[in-house]
């Protein structure tokens, strides 16, 4: 005779594998991405060309079907302001509470180191970007993390290459106090002294800073005549006014220029700065692609007429890497699978073609110098192109953490396509 006790035990543990199977099944039918975005803070402007931009790279991606291997998308979008703390706890979140079973961004440096060892421990992929700091593909790298988004490394690379052109001599870095600044400083020391130019210790400001008094007191003392701002978000209006004001950026001083987001443009450069050369991300008047001109489309279509900005491209590459590597591993997004599908990835994007280098997981692709025409035009069309600067041309070194370190002596692990490098 069974008795009773025995039953509900039986009884209790088919139940649960009932419930076990059911959830499996609904964790395989719809593949929750989590998006890690800033809605409220300082860079807002970035979170919603990020977001923009990726679910647009969804839409081409899937041809409009937003599926990948059978499975619908759903995309969870989470505003953390750019606080580091609020972006760990909603990553963590989305991962146990949600079901989210990749993360995507954040336009944070801060948010996304923070957000980088939860997806260790969770066992998720993170597709990081536009968050630019180097260290997210260097020092602070881990193997869950790839960036299909350039960093701020090979933008120093980028402006390094047109330096001689501009008559800079010795370089004053200001930059936030910030992961993604203090990361970019050091990088631009790096990419400027490889070209021989004389680059002073950098100064750095919190990124609540609203009166730049005695920071541009240093600058004109320090005996340079050149500046290196790095700065992001709602406050570069102020950086950049009051830089006009002082004559930061006049004759006597060379304004090395990494133009931001159509909205800062238009509303804190002067006359004095039209024609001035610098690096820009991206512009949508500059890349000549079936890609670039889709996006453009279909952003005016489904944003009323918008058109796309400095870090929509960013969200636009991420997200067709993303469906290329599930579409190889048939809806499998689990790190042992997804990884080595998107080790090594090469795809045409905005910009043209794209490689994810299998050593550090960053992205390789076609860079931009721009002259500035105007900033009053109303559709933005600022800029004309004084060169695309090949990928083969700005590929920073691989700098990984010591544990990973062989990973950048594997020669297999950093050789480019042969098309990139022709």
């Amino acid at each position: 005779m069974v008795r009773k006790g025995a039953l509900l035990v039986f009884a209790l543990a088919m139940a649960l594998a009932v419930l076990g199977a059911a959830t499996n099944v609904t964790a395989q039918d719809t593949l929750k991405i989590g998006l890690l975005s800033d809605q409220t803070g300082g860079l807002l402007l970035y979170g919603t060309e990020l977001e923009r931009g990726f679910m647009l790279g969804l839409k081409y991606a899937t041809d409009g079907t937003m599926e990948v291997a059978g499975r619908p998308i759903e995309v969870l979008v989470r505003d953390n302001a750019s606080d580091p703390t609020i972006g760990a706890t909603q990553a963590r979140e989305l991962l146990e509470r949600d079901g989210a079973e990749v993360l995507v961004g954040a336009p944070s440096s801060g948010v996304t180191t923070q957000v980088m060892p939860i997806a260790l421990d969770q066992d998720v992929i993170l597709m990081a970007g536009p968050a630019a700091s180097p260290t997210i593909t260097s020092t602070d790298f881990n193997l869950n993390v790839f960036r299909a988004c350039r960093n701020s490394f090979q933008d120093a690379l980028t402006l390094a290459s047109v330096l001689p052109d501009l008559g800079v001599k010795k370089v004053f870095v200001f930059g936030a106090d910030s992961v993604f600044g203090r990361g970019t400083a050091a990088a631009f020391q790096i990419a400027y002294g490889l070209k021989g130019v004389d680059v002073l210790e950098p100064v750095f400001a919190d990124q609540a800073t609203t009166d730049f008094t005695p920071y541009i007191d240093q600058m004109i003392d320090s005996g340079a005549n050149a500046l290196q701002p790095i700065w992001a978000g709602d406050s570069a209006i102020a950086l950049y006014t009051q830089l006009n004001e002082r004559g930061i950026g006049a004759p006597d001083w060379v304004r090395i220029e990494a133009f931001n987001s159509n909205p800062v443009v238009a509303a804190s450069f002067t006359a004095e700065q039209v024609d001035s050369v610098g690096y820009i991300v991206y512009h949508y008047t500059l890349p000549q692609t079936e890609v670039n001109d889709w996006l453009i489309e279909n952003h005016k279509a489904d944003y009323d007429g918008a058109l796309p900005d400095l870090f929509t491209e960013c969200g636009f590459a991420t997200a067709q890497a993303l469906v290329a590597g599930l579409t190889a591993t048939e809806g499998d997004a689990t790190p042992d699978a997804l990884r080595p599908a998107l080790e090594g990835l090469t795809w045409d994007g905005p910009r043209g073609e794209y490689w994810l280098r299998p050593s550090d997981h960053q992205a390789m692709m076609p860079m931009y110098i721009a002259r500035l025409t105007n900033n009053t035009d109303p559709e933005f069309k600022f800029y004309e192109l004084v060169k695309e600067v090949p990928a083969s041309e700005v590929i920073p070194p691989c700098n990984l953490p010591e544990a990973l370190a062989d990973r950048c002596t594997d020669e297999a692990l950093n050789t480019p396509p042969e098309s990139m490098m022709e």
